[in-house]
């Protein structure tokens, strides 16, 4: 890319802002030149605004720290600075919807963290690798809102990618039912240990909303495009519990499955392997090499040793064996705001790109 595309990061001082942030830093295609969070942070340096909240691991980067953080409502104002915006504003959701809206109607493709559009019927929710033909109802959304190159697109749950990709690599077996247990790390309500020490050494079998997340979203992603919306698949039939523990960064879930047509557990490996998508066959920058990794060893996949397979944008499996009630069980696991998170959004925009859909204004 001769030129890179410029982007703002609406919410950008939050900690999936700051993962945006830590993420596009040096990246090949995008610049982020544009901050934008609430009133309260307008007019200070992105520096000040964050202060001593800064939570990820690498430092912030420099190109951001003397940045003017733009009021995130000041819709038309932030748009014209930029070619697309990545959505990880913390409001209530009709807020949400309405911010995106408006800033998809000033002709800026937004690619959004937030779950606010994840069941409109002409946004596609896409994990690239699984669906990135989802992306074809970006034409019907936009004959709605009145763009030419304004949309939303959004990418699912952090909780269902240590799952889901394997119902898409197992499809040719027909899943007919699911029943994840996912746990939860802390990172994925926006915290560190710092902010949340009643964790340490706690689990809460709680987190609101996730459950109906956990089991729906996945049939979404495993839909079809049809007359301009995304119809979403009648199986398998899934059902989940989610609970939060004391880790630090990465979802793991235990998942028991049943098949239409049961295969050997060689075949599902090979099939876990040589899945590949839209992606890899693409070559896009931030696109995992191998998307999904089996581990044979007992005691994996672990947090501590696996989270960051592929820079935190691979999925890893593992203790894949029958079951007495089930036809199999398994065990995943994949970083939450990485893939779940930011770099799952920046991948679907460089899928996005490639496409053709995300141009420079």
């Amino acid at each position: 890319m001769e030129q890179k595309l410029r982007v703002g990061i609406l919410g950008a001082t939050g900690m999936v802002g700051q993962r945006f942030i830590s993420l596009l830093d040096g990246h090949p295609w995008f610049e982020v030149v544009t901050v934008a969070a609430s009133g309260r942070s307008a007019g200070k340096t992105y520096a000040e605004a964050v202060g001593d909240r800064w939570k990820m691991a690498s430092p912030m980067p420099e190109s951001v720290k003397g940045l003017t953080v733009l009021n995130v409502g000041e819709v038309h104002k932030v748009a014209s600075t930029v070619d697309f915006v990545f959505s990880a504003v913390d409001m209530t959701k009709e807020e949400i919807r309405a911010i995106e809206e408006e800033y998809a109607k000033t002709e800026t493709p937004v690619v959004s963290n937030n779950s606010a559009h994840r069941w409109t019927p002409d946004v596609p929710m896409v994990v690239p690798e699984i669906n990135s033909e989802h992306f074809e109802v970006i034409e019907a959304q936009k004959k709605r809102l009145g763009t030419t190159r304004g949309f939303i697109a959004v990418k699912p749950n952090c909780s269902i990618q240590s799952y889901a990709p394997c119902l898409a690599a197992w499809k040719e077996f027909g899943p007919t039912e699911v029943v994840a247990a996912t746990y939860q790390a802390i990172s994925g309500a926006g915290k560190t240990f710092k902010d949340w020490p009643e964790m340490e050494g706690n689990i809460i079998p709680y987190i609101g909303g996730e459950e109906e997340k956990s089991e729906q979203e996945p049939l979404r992603v495993l839909g079809h495009v049809e007359d301009g919306q995304i119809v979403k698949a009648n199986l398998p039939k899934i059902t989940c519990q989610c609970i939060r523990v004391p880790v630090l960064d990465g979802h793991t879930a235990a998942v028991f499955i049943n098949f239409e047509k049961k295969p050997t557990k060689e075949q599902l490996i090979e099939k876990l392997l040589s899945y590949k998508g839209y992606p890899q066959e693409a070559g896009l920058p931030s696109a995992p090499k191998q998307f999904i990794q089996y581990l044979e060893e007992d005691n994996r996949p672990q947090v501590a040793q696996d989270v960051n397979f592929e820079k935190g944008m691979g999925v890893s499996i593992g203790r894949l064996r029958e079951d007495s009630i089930y036809d199999y069980k398994f065990i995943g696991l994949s970083h939450n705001t990485v893939r779940g998170a930011a770099g799952g959004a920046v991948l679907c925009a460089e899928a996005l790109t490639a496409k053709g859909y995300i141009k420079a204004k």
